[in-house]
């Protein structure tokens, strides 16, 4: 079941706060509910799908950290630079992210075209929200746009529905 805009009469998929085409609030905050997922459910739902292809969560060796989606499995290392975007692609779009996550399911997730960016300083990692309309989650927890939060190894980050598990090199 889709949620229509009330402003642009635009379909968006289930769950979505704000609409992907015009920003219009689409649920009242009362009605959210935000979810923590720990690794062990992780690893529960992707044994209860035997059909899907399972793909081995393991780090790239020269990768600094990895991004596991969660849905697919699929591993995305993150080589080369200490700082990267991320979001989807849509054409004519002038400004594009580092990583483009229109092949995971995206739009239909709610990932803004820039949703978050995620930064090297040092030892440390963090995740910054761009202000998303559909917001950015740290193990469940909402974070609030343009500030910095540290990440660790494992944590769950939400861009919008889609689940990426960052991994990172010790």
């Amino acid at each position: 079941m889709t949620i229509a805009c009330p402003n642009c009469k635009s379909t968006n998929v289930p769950g979505t706060i704000f609409c992907v085409e015009c920003g219009a609030q689409l649920l009242h905050s009362d009605t959210l509910v935000t979810q923590n997922i720990s690794t062990a459910q992780v690893h529960e739902a992707l044994a209860s799908h035997p059909n899907q292809p399972q793909v081995s969560p393991q780090v790239d060796v020269t990768a600094w950290a990895s991004l596991h989606l969660i849905d697919t499995g699929h591993m995305l290392p993150l080589v080369d630079r200490n700082e990267f975007t991320l979001g989807r692609i849509t054409e004519g779009q002038p400004i594009m992210p580092d990583i483009d996550l229109s092949a995971y399911q995206a739009y239909a997730s709610g990932v803004s075209r820039l949703h978050a960016i995620l930064k090297r300083i040092g030892p440390h990692v963090i995740i910054m929200d761009l202000g998303a309309a559909n917001g950015t989650y740290l193990n469940g927890k909402r974070l609030s746009p343009n500030v910095e939060q540290s990440i660790n190894h494992g944590d769950i980050i939400s861009l919008g529905k889609l689940k990426i598990q960052i991994l990172l090199k010790s």
